[in-house]
């Protein structure tokens, strides 16, 4: 239990650190609503993570079988929809590169995002996916505002478009319009990260779920544990 606690209180310190660095540059976050009910958005969200994102990143700490009963998918769907080389159902989202490889590609090694959710936030992570814009001074083309410097190239280019940064008032315009509009992006993003938070604790759906029954259980006890009491104290009262 005292693991636990500890695990928890210095998660909740690393979120709280993120958005402080984030503010302290100036950089506002935009929050985002997580569902984890939303059954729709956190497929949609696999989906663009499979497409996107699981070709550099893992999620080892996720299996796909345990994806596919948290996110009301058969087997079956998960193999033809969301696994796309000779992995198995049971396997964990881990990908072929190596991490040396990686390494001398992109100058570091793409971090797994199992837990990412957890460590940078959710909101850090959506303003994070909107905000990459051109800059070609960086052998990848482009740059972000809020990870200046990353060596990660704007992978959702072709849905956002591309935005010019103005260093002075540090707003992002756009240049070059994507296959989708800001709204459809916007939901794009929002879904990748349900489901990156989904991934960081997925237990959290069957609390969710349990803790309704655990509300309506003591509530029912309530009403028969009160007479009780009242009946056993009525002489000393």
């Amino acid at each position: 239990m005292r693991t636990l606690i500890f695990a928890l209180f210095f998660g909740y310190l690393s979120v709280i650190s993120g958005q402080a660095i984030a503010s302290a540059e100036g950089i506002h976050l935009d929050d985002v609503e997580v569902d984890l009910a939303d059954k729709a958005s956190l497929q949609r969200g696999a989906k663009t993570f499979v497409n996107y994102c699981l070709s550099c990143h893992a999620a080892s700490f996720m299996r796909y079988n345990r994806m596919a009963k948290d996110l009301d998918l058969s087997d079956d769907q998960v193999k033809e929809n969301l696994m796309f080389a000779s992995e198995k159902i049971g396997d964990t989202m881990t990908i072929a590169m190596r991490a040396e490889d990686a390494k001398k590609w992109f100058g570091v090694t793409p971090p797994d995002l199992s837990v990412i959710s957890r460590s940078r936030g959710t909101a850090w992570l959506n303003t994070y996916l909107q905000t990459f814009f051109i800059d070609d001074a960086k052998a990848v083309g482009t740059n972000n505002a809020v990870f200046k410097d990353v060596g990660m190239p704007h992978i959702l280019w072709e849905q956002q478009g591309y935005l010019h940064h103005d260093e002075e008032t540090g707003h992002l315009t756009q240049v070059k319009e994507g296959t989708l509009s800001t709204y459809d992006y916007n939901v794009m993003v929002a879904d990748l990260v349900n489901f990156l938070a989904y991934v960081g604790e997925p237990s959290k759906i069957q609390r969710l779920e349990l803790g309704k029954w655990v509300l309506l259980y003591l509530f029912l006890f309530f009403l028969v544990a009160y007479p009780m009491k009242k009946a056993f104290w009525r002489d000393i009262h």
